[in-house]
């Protein structure tokens, strides 16, 4: 299994190293938001990879519905509480991180999960700066630079069928909502398989901290993210 890397088998569960965790949001998902570093002070493990962990056990559903409600810090020992509609990552005394219901058709595929997850958490770890700085912009609003806070709040995806092959997954817009200091992130895609959509997604993100926008600080932060982008090395 290709998660084989990125998580520590643990005899009630799996846990998560700074390395293994930061590994997957650098090399898999192309997220370098500095939380995942390895010596980041408020280090947590990507949202993305509990997904993956989750949808390798339980298979993948026409109808999935993610809420994550924790952040996880690194060799937390987790487990899985899965039942006929509904799964939770939670630690060992009972605190819950990730919450998906899901419904209709499966697919134990090993090589249509990989694929699929591959392809999703590559897009869902890229909304910076393409996607998320021009919806700042237009709202005249953006993170605070020496402590920029962008969490993952829930996720959706939706499929016509899990038959399928190896599904692309397309951009199709974006809305910020913006509540004082929080801004409420929507962010939509197809699932596209030979040139047809199969499926739809929603992701949803929040921004906590919000500054009036200053074009010269978000330059800044842009060449910041960029330049790590572009010297990390798998």
């Amino acid at each position: 299994m290709f998660l084989d890397n990125y998580h520590q088998p643990l005899p009630e569960g799996f846990a998560f190293s700074r390395a293994q965790a930061s590994h997957f949001a650098k090399g898999v998902a192309t997220d370098f938001n500095p939380i995942h570093d390895e010596d980041a002070k408020r280090f947590c493990v990507p949202g993305d990879l509990l997904f993956a962990m989750l949808v390798s056990r339980i298979g993948l559903h026409e109808h999935m519905h993610c809420d994550f409600t924790g952040m996880v810090g690194s060799e937390v020992p987790l487990q899985l509480d899965i039942h006929a509609d509904n799964a939770r990552i939670l630690d060992t005394a009972g605190k819950e991180y990730l919450q998906m219901t899901f419904s209709g058709a499966k697919s134990h595929n090993p090589e249509l999960i990989e694929n699929l997850v591959k392809r999703y958490v590559r897009f869902s770890g890229q909304n910076f700066p393409p996607v998320l700085v021009p919806l700042m912009k237009e709202h005249g609003v953006m993170v605070n630079p020496a402590r920029p806070l962008v969490m993952y709040q829930s996720m959706t995806v939706d499929l016509h069928q899990v038959e399928l092959s190896e599904p692309s997954i397309e951009f199709t817009g974006a809305e910020l909502q913006v509540e004082g200091k929080r801004g409420n992130v929507s962010l939509h895609f197809d699932f596209v398989e030979d040139d047809n959509v199969v499926g739809r997604g929603h992701k949803a993100m929040v921004l906590s901290g919000l500054m009036p926008y200053e074009q010269a600080e978000m330059d800044k932060m842009v060449e910041f993210y960029n330049s790590r982008k572009n010297s990390y090395s798998d």
